[in-house]
């Protein structure tokens, strides 16, 4: 055996193999897809948690004051109209379709919160004279995003 025959099987013997770098990149990648479904499930939680609080929010004792305070307001600014909610469209029993096509029976997709106050305004502020209006405010990807209730007078 020569020295050079020597010199280039000690060489070889120290390089990764292929088959070393097809692991090194497999496992890379199956780390990013366990990352990448940990931080789903945890955007998963994080959106049902938000759902279940909507779902389970109630209108505050203080809402009379609150409610006077803020149409007082908008009222001295010259606006007619403000925001009082504001939603996913998945939170409609239709996912916003009632809302988005103004189907005179939109108020039957709501639930939760919204279904609170659209009850709230049909027996104490319709009588007086308020009116409520749902629009789709956003189309993420095409589709209906945010909903906002709207209280006009």
């Amino acid at each position: 055996m020569t020295d050079e025959t020597i010199k280039t099987s000690s060489i070889g013997d120290d390089l990764i193999s292929p088959e070393d770098l097809r692991r090194i990149a497999e496992e890379r990648e199956m780390a990013k897809l366990k990352e990448a479904l940990e931080h789903e499930k945890k955007l998963q939680e994080e959106q049902s948690g938000v759902r279940d609080a909507f779902m389970n929010q109630h209108i505050r004792p203080d809402a009379k004051e609150r409610f006077t305070r803020a149409v007082r307001a908008a009222a001295e600014r010259g606006v007619n109209e403000i925001q009082i909610t504001r939603f996913p469209s998945s939170y409609c029993t239709d996912g916003g379709r009632a809302i988005n096509n103004f189907e005179p029976d939109w108020p039957n997709s709501l639930t939760g919160f919204a279904r609170e106050v659209y009850e709230i305004f049909d027996k104490t502020l319709r009588a007086k004279g308020y009116k409520l209006r749902a629009q789709v405010l956003d189309y993420p990807g095409g589709m209906p995003g945010d909903i906002g209730l709207f209280l006009r007078w």
